[in-house]
């Protein structure tokens, strides 16, 4: 069966053929990113990088939440202003990224003094260890009655 479509003669094959060629199930796939994300450990420290091509330091925010997790957060809307009226858009689609990542933090963490950067397109939190006398510190034991 051959379905019929109705072309405005003023506009041409160019906007159906992009239309086509740009279905809703490809641009899914397409602008899905996920951010690639490496953890280290050293003796003296945690740190997890993230790459994320094109991002700058005002695209992230990193924080502990209430359950002592390391939250990192980007969020980058692309937003391009054209302002040559002669030419006229057969397709324009604006780019919006949105990522989350929650990690666990090891006991071993000391949360007031997590440092980030962002450079070269790679998001760098370095999470200092404590020391084993200051963990045994925050240990408690706790009485059975």
């Amino acid at each position: 069966m051959t379905t019929v479509v109705r072309r405005n003669p003023n506009h041409g094959w160019l906007p159906f053929f992009f239309n086509d060629m740009y279905r809703d199930e490809c641009k899914a796939v397409a602008s899905s990113t996920i951010p690639a994300i490496n953890v280290k450990e050293t003796v003296g420290e945690y740190c997890v990088e993230v790459a994320a091509a094109g991002m700058t330091k005002d695209d992230f925010a990193v924080n502990v939440n209430d359950d002592n997790d390391l939250v990192i957060t980007m969020e980058k809307k692309n937003e391009s202003k054209d302002e040559n009226r002669e030419a006229r858009y057969l397709r324009r689609e604006f780019s919006y990224s949105k990522f989350s990542q929650t990690l666990v933090l090891p006991d071993d963490v000391n949360k007031e003094k997590i440092e980030a950067k962002a450079e070269n397109g790679v998001l760098s939190v370095v999470l200092p260890k404590l020391s084993e006398k200051d963990v045994l510190k925050r240990q408690r034991a706790i009485a059975i009655v």
